[in-house]
Formats: C-alpha cells, sequence, structure tokens
C-alpha cells in the first residue's frame, strides 16, 4: 500500500483497494503486471526528434509519412500528445516539452526540451524545414509563460508561431478535454 500511494493521483484509499485486488489476484496476472512495469524501464526511452516516450527511435509519429513535416505541435507531456493526436484533427508532428515553466518551482528554459526543438527548426536534407510551430500548452499560468517564452524566442527564426485557440478552460489540462474541444481550439488557433 505504502509503495502504491506513492503514485501521483494514487491516495491512501486507493492504494489499499489495489493492493488488496494484487493480494486476490491470481500469480500470473501479478507477474505479468510486474514484467509491464520492469519492461518500461528497460525498453521505453525518448524519441531523438520529438522528445515523446517510445520503444523505437525515431518514434512511429516521427517516421509516418503521412505526417506534415512542415508543421509542428508542442506540448508539455506525452499524455498531452495523446489527448491531441487522438482526435485525428491535427496531422503534424509533435514536439514534447516535459514540463511548463515553473519559476517558483525553480523550472526554467534549460529544464524543457526546448533547445532540442529550436534544432528541428532547421530541417535536414532528409526533413524539409519547418514552416509553422503551434504552440499546445495549456491555458494555465505555467502554459501561458511557456507558451509566450517559446514564440519570443521562436520568432527571429522566421518560423510562424501560433498558438491553439481558447476553447479549453483557463487552469484546464489538456489531458482531461473533450476531443470537440481539442478540435476547435487546434482550428482556432492565432498567430502569436
Amino acid at each position: 500500500m505504502q509503495e502504491l500511494s506513492r503514485l501521483p493521483g494514487i491516495g491512501e484509499k486507493s492504494a489499499t483497494r489495489l493492493a488488496f485486488h494484487l493480494v486476490r489476484g491470481n500469480r500470473q496476472q501479478i507477474q505479468d503486471l510486474a514484467q509491464a512495469l520492469l519492461d518500461v524501464t528497460d525498453k521505453i526511452r525518448l524519441c531523438s526528434s520529438c522528445m515523446t516516450l517510445t520503444e523505437a527511435d525515431p518514434c512511429a509519429l516521427c517516421t509516418d509519412p503521412r505526417r506534415d513535416a512542415e508543421t509542428i505541435c508542442v506540448v508539455a507531456s506525452p499524455s498531452d500528445l495523446i489527448a491531441i493526436d487522438r482526435g485525428g484533427h491535427f496531422r503534424g508532428r509533435y514536439h514534447v516539452l516535459h514540463g511548463l515553466l515553473s519559476p517558483l518551482e525553480g523550472i526554467g528554459p534549460d529544464d524543457l526540451r526546448i533547445a532540442e526543438l529550436i534544432r528541428r527548426l532547421a530541417g535536414t536534407a532528409e526533413v524539409p524545414p519547418v514552416k509553422e510551430v503551434i504552440i499546445a500548452t495549456s491555458p494555465s499560468v505555467d502554459g501561458e509563460a511557456t507558451a509566450m517564452y517559446i514564440a519570443r524566442t521562436l520568432k527571429p527564426l522566421g518560423v510562424k508561431v501560433s498558438r491553439i485557440a481558447t476553447g479549453l478552460p483557463v487552469g484546464g489540462e489538456l489531458e482531461y478535454s473533450d476531443q470537440a474541444t481539442i478540435a476547435r481550439a487546434l482550428a482556432g488557433r492565432a498567430t502569436m
């Protein structure tokens, strides 16, 4: 129960329920869960291009030839990427920051994957240069600060920078938004 309660979103009551479920479960089910947890640490790594979590490098999204390589959607976390991609409204590529700027928590630009994003913007012989970066961070204080910082950093590079439209509640999280709201936010994005 103590170990389960250390997981995010799992309180004492949930940890107790999970622990009793595992105790009552069959041995094979518990072994499968344990193996899956071990596999995560052995097999999952960051995509060298978009920084999402993946088993294959580069990830399936970065190697999909049907995706628009000239448009990158910047998100704070892999779960935000999944939330946007689930709807199928965005057909470009992604870049995961792995957090948001938060001076109060001591998280600055060097703690995020912003440098990797800047390196991607030049393009290579195999990948055309990026024409637009869509910033899709949550409309929270930290999300807005991150969006403004990235916009100011990328503007001199000559790339179009846009922000998803407000259709998402202020202070809300992309991960918990419905697909219609995410689609509206992407369709109504505005240049920053």
